[in-house]
């Protein structure tokens, strides 16, 4: 398991002066999965460190209406790290980022806080002795940009599946991407190119559901502040090209108890405890509920349909990646479960509370999955389907947003505040896109009628 450095407030101060350290980037995360920040001179390291820097909070989408609208940054010194994208090599200096969470001003965590929540679920499962684990797969596409500099729709190559250079004509900068975020503490563990043109994955060693959530948000910073670099747009739209695959982030995860993975029992059946079983169990019964959260845009929904690799069928499996779940073959501590429906547009502190709160509700109430499916699911027609008892996953984002309304199990998750503002928040991006007319109904319907 990756651990976060114990950075002491006298560490930072040696390093903003040995590494000369211009600006500290305060960063947060919105309701919506939107990385925020406030840059501040160095010179006010102690103002940060005594958690006195102020936000307004009435101009943050779900945070607080203006008239209570002062909140307080407290960094996490752990997250403390230098971005070397942010580098001034002609001066010599350099920029840091702190993570934060959002405080009210008689100093309790802020509610509407992702960060700040997800630590309040972990809480929850800690007092019951686990840990969950984390290892996120985040796939992006790379494309091209016009002699303006704005994103076009043409990928930077043509290649395919784990394709060399130089027909996959991103292994340079995925080489620099790695070099950068290794810089910044991460641990990556593979990087290739995907299945689509243009789409690429870089893989980083799981750890704890908080620091995961922060490393997925660093990364998809990181990749992007390269990618414009580098002259190209980096994106984790889930789908942005119609008939080829979209992307998701796959999450590997697994419950820790005393140190150990209470996701493996070499007595039992493929060597899966009960714990693990119950575990599957939990996700399959809250997944419907919980994919608002899990897939959040309008266009999460145009990767979720059958074919494209897309996870939409609700059953698990020992190998079979046609299922939601998937159990990967390693054993004793490397035992896990793959969640494969997620994708990287989520918010994933809020991603990881309703993906821990699912699992902590299986294992608390001990729900059985059904039987692993071996068979292909993709290939079985309806009729297959039903008699296997194989549901789906909600269509679009409205029917995915209905199911989450009813669920006690997301709104403890989230809590009433996030709950409430996610959804509403939600609503107004569906109807915008249900009442916009779109260029394909133009070239289907402007000549014709």
């Amino acid at each position: 398991m990756s651990t976060k450095p114990k950075y002491t407030e006298e560490d930072i101060k040696k390093i903003i002066k040995e590494k000369k350290v211009e600006f500290i980037k305060l960063q947060f995360c919105d309701i919506n999965g939107q990385v925020k920040n406030m840059s501040l001179p160095s010179s006010q390291i102690d103002k940060i460190l005594n958690n006195e820097t102020m936000l307004d909070g009435s101009s943050i989408k779900g945070f607080r209406n203006i008239e209570t609208s002062d909140m307080y940054f407290y960094p996490d010194l752990s997250t403390f790290t230098l971005l070397p994208f942010r580098e001034d090599k002609t001066a010599g200096t350099n920029v840091a980022r702190i993570i934060c969470d959002i405080h009210n001003p008689d100093g309790t965590p802020f509610e509407g806080c992702p960060r700040a929540n997800l630590k309040r679920v972990m809480k929850k499962a800690k007092d019951l002795g686990y840990e969950m684990n984390v290892g996120p797969e985040a796939e992006f596409f790379l494309f091209k940009r016009d002699a303006n500099g704005r994103p076009t729709m043409e990928t930077h190559d043509r290649a395919g599946y784990y394709d060399v250079a130089p027909d996959d004509m991103g292994e340079n900068l995925r080489k620099q991407i790695v070099r950068t975020i290794s810089s910044m503490g991460f641990e990556v563990e593979a990087s290739h190119h995907e299945v689509a043109a243009g789409q690429h994955e870089i893989d980083f060693k799981y750890a704890d559901a908080l620091t995961s959530a922060d490393n997925i948000i660093t990364f998809r910073y990181a990749v992007k502040a390269i990618a414009n670099l580098n002259g190209s747009h980096a994106t984790f739209m889930p789908k942005p090209i119609f008939g080829i695959n979209g992307s998701g982030m796959h999450c590997n995860l697994s419950l820790f108890k005393n140190g150990k993975n209470t996701f493996y029992d070499a007595k039992r059946a493929h060597q899966l405890s009960e714990t693990a079983l119950y575990a599957i169990g939990g996700l399959l019964d809250h997944v419907r509920n919980f994919t608002a959260i899990t897939n959040p845009t309008v266009n999460s929904y145009k990767r979720l349909v059958p074919g494209y690799e897309a996870p939409v069928y609700l059953a698990w499996s020992l190998a079979n990646r046609s299922a939601l779940i998937r159990v990967p073959a390693k054993r004793g501590n490397a035992t896990r479960v793959e969640l494969r429906s997620p994708d990287p547009s989520c918010n994933p502190y809020l991603a990881l509370a309703v993906i821990l709160e699912a699992i902590l509700d299986g294992v608390q109430k001990k729900t059985k999955p059904p039987l692993d499916i071996d068979k292909n699911i993709f290939k079985m027609d309806d009729r297959e389907r039903k008699r296997a008892k194989i549901e789906t996953l909600p269509g679009n984002l409205y029917d995915a947003l209905m199911l989450m309304k009813k669920s006690p199990i997301v709104k403890s998750a989230l809590g009433e505040h996030i709950f409430k503002e996610f959804m509403s928040s939600k609503l107004i991006e569906w109807d915008g896109f249900r009442t916009s007319v779109s260029p394909y109904e133009l070239d289907l319907y402007l000549e014709r009628y």
